[in-house]
């Protein structure tokens, strides 16, 4: 049980009603700048098998090089019984992964599994693994925060699948989860070679009133560098992913919870309801928590994302 109540008092027709942040001065202009700066660099993408056993895939190891020198590792899918004509990048959440899924519901695609810098298989010091420090990494420089080197991970991710399956470009997706999903909503508006996303549980919505809002996710240890530092809202306002969600272009299917200690609700609707373009709502009972009807709402789930990439 958590000390505080995991819905902030919020119905659902209240979280429907959340509007996102204003834009900050040169918002779109910023990212669209690191985006430019990133397309210049060679991934220097690398596959080795990994000799793990799955009937329907190839399992391999995957590097690539993104920006700042950083070395990100993660996993790689290849169907072994089709030809390659989907791909999709597949984020993570602030638990970083110990391996690929297998269970995504996307027909003929290949699967790549980056691990975002500072976590898992992208480790690198001085960056904490913890997410309590990740997420305050460089929180003071605007243009060095960990958050936007994490967005370039991504875009890198899909420079090297492009370069790997040159047969997926128009056909690519995203997939992230609570950090990975937040961090999908930063990268999606600027990068036009996705053309379909899915978030869960997205985080980094809304970043004013996550501030407010207890937690025992990593916007608390936000909240305490606040408290302890003063205003940081001029970094984090160039990293809210409503704001950005405002901007992206393509079909999302977003699932949320209704309650969330980790991920309070009232951020993850905001992504949603900043979204303008066609967007599919998922609402979950619980996020970041074991409940009654969690293995049933999984499988209701996995169906509705096959139906929605299906049109990938």
């Amino acid at each position: 049980m958590t000390d505080f109540d995991p819905t902030y008092g919020y119905t659902l027709e209240k979280l429907l009603h959340i509007v996102p942040p204003p834009q900050p001065e040169g918002f779109a202009a910023f990212w669209q700048a690191r985006y430019v700066r990133a397309m210049k660099l060679d991934p220097c993408q690398r596959l080795n098998h990994c000799g793990r056993f799955h009937p329907d895939y190839e399992c391999y190891d995957f590097s690539y090089r993104s920006t700042d020198d950083f070395e990100i590792g993660g996993w790689a899918l290849i169907p072994k019984h089709m030809p390659v004509t989907r791909g999709v990048v597949v984020g993570h959440g602030y638990g970083g992964r110990e391996g690929p899924d297998f269970d995504i519901p996307i027909q003929g695609a290949v699967f790549l599994f980056p691990c975002f810098r500072g976590l898992s298989r992208s480790r690198c010091s001085p960056i904490s693994d913890n997410p309590s420090y990740h997420v305050l990494h460089d929180i003071d420089k605007r243009d060095h925060y960990i958050l936007g080197g994490c967005v370039e991970d991504l875009w890198l991710a899909v420079s090297s699948l492009l370069k790997l399956f040159p047969a997926a470009a128009g056909h690519l997706a995203y997939l992230g989860s609570s950090f990975g999903g937040g961090i999908g909503a930063l990268a999606l508006p600027w990068d036009t070679r996705i053309q379909r996303a899915h978030f869960n549980v997205p985080s980094f919505g809304n970043h004013p009133l996550r501030l407010q809002l207890p937690t025992w996710g990593s916007a608390a240890a936000m909240q305490k560098y606040q408290r302890e530092h003063g205003n940081i809202l001029a970094t984090l306002n160039y990293y809210d992913a409503a704001i950005a969600a405002q901007s992206i272009q393509v079909p999302v299917h977003i699932a949320v919870a209704l309650a969330d200690p980790v991920v309070a609700p009232p951020g993850q609707f905001s992504i949603y309801n900043a979204l303008r373009g066609k967007k599919k709502l998922f609402v979950l009972d619980m996020g970041h928590s074991d409940y009654l009807r969690k293995v049933a709402q999984e499988k209701a789930l996995l169906s509705e994302l096959q139906e929605f990439f299906s049109k990938l």
